[in-house]
């Protein structure tokens, strides 16, 4: 899509930012917060002894601590990158730590259970801002961000009632600055929108790659040399961290359910189309749907190039 970033900004937002967990939006966030210049200075946390050695290979931060508490103790901003499942054992962890003033956010895609588990964890001189970054590839690990990850994509802010607007106001200056656009919205609806745009569909790309692969009448080997572009773009999507994703499931599982109740009652009015052979009933239905694709890529959320519009891998696709 050719995008690139803002100059950067004259004055930073933070002075001080901790970024705890390094994979793939944490180390694209410690790139694009490095080059556009929105804290004076990066501290990596991971508990993990080989990406947090990796992370300091890649120069992503100013300092890098496996030790949380140590790790936010001068911390302005805090932004966890870790799986949702982990939120509430850092949250113990850097409680005590924080300073009086300090703004706790984070990037997972559930934010209803996010504010749940850290609002009474978190002391009251601390701001909670959950946030979640709608970007992201199938990719993971420290060496696979990149800082223009989050260019042109969404970033949903979700401040639990009674947040400090001055607070919400510098995460929304974080996200703007490294080229997302930016919308705030409650959790729970949240939770319902991503849970059909983005948990079912990964749920349903695990059971059909998971399907094929236990197909007796058809070898793995023909599965993957025969793939036409619809399977291979779900094994795209079945190929992003099973960490996450495990936790997404757990995290937001009301509205997943519900969503897939509803997907479930679409599928059965699909199967009794084609078994009626209801032509006009498809066609309606394939039209309609042709025209969210559409709309999509006129939102600059996705290109109209061929092969589903890949890119290369200095570009990020939209993503849970």
């Amino acid at each position: 899509m050719g995008e690139r970033l803002g100059p950067p900004l004259s004055d930073p937002v933070f002075e001080d930012l901790t970024i705890i967990g390094i994979g793939l939006i944490g180390s694209s966030l410690a790139r694009a917060i490095r080059k556009q210049n929105v804290a004076r200075r990066i501290v990596i946390a991971d508990s993990a002894p080989e990406a947090l050695a990796r992370a300091e290979a890649l120069g992503l931060g100013d300092a890098y601590a496996a030790d949380l508490p140590a790790a936010v103790v001068d911390a302005d901003c805090v932004i966890l990158c870790a799986p949702v499942g982990a939120n509430a054992a850092i949250g113990r962890a850097i409680a005590p730590a924080l300073k009086r003033g300090a703004i706790v956010s984070d990037v997972g895609s559930v934010k209803s259970a996010v504010i749940a588990e850290l609002a009474p964890i978190l002391p009251a001189h601390a701001h909670l801002v959950p946030a979640h970054p709608v970007a992201g590839t199938e990719q993971s690990g420290p060496d696979a961000g990149f800082a223009t990850l989050f260019v042109n994509r969404w970033s949903i802010l979700t401040p639990p009632d009674g947040a400090d607007a001055g607070a919400v106001a510098k995460v929304r200056a974080l996200w703007e600055a490294i080229g997302a656009n930016v919308e705030v919205m409650g959790a729970a609806h949240h939770d319902l929108v991503l849970a059909i745009t983005s948990h079912v569909p990964h749920l349903i790309a695990y059971n059909i790659v998971g399907t094929a692969a236990d197909l007796e009448d058809v070898t793995q080997s023909e599965v993957m040399k025969f793939s036409a572009g619809g399977f291979r773009d779900f094994t795209r999507i079945a190929a992003s961290d099973p960490t996450m994703w495990r936790d997404v499931f757990l995290h937001n599982k009301e509205a997943v359910l519900e969503m897939l109740g509803r997907f479930s009652e679409d599928l059965t009015a699909l199967q009794r189309m084609i078994r009626r052979g209801d032509g006009d009933g498809l066609f309606e239905l394939f039209a309609r749907t042709r025209a969210i694709r559409l709309g999509i890529v006129a939102q600059g959320q996705e290109t109209a190039a061929p092969d589903f519009g890949r890119r290369g891998p200095d570009s990020g696709s939209p993503a849970g």
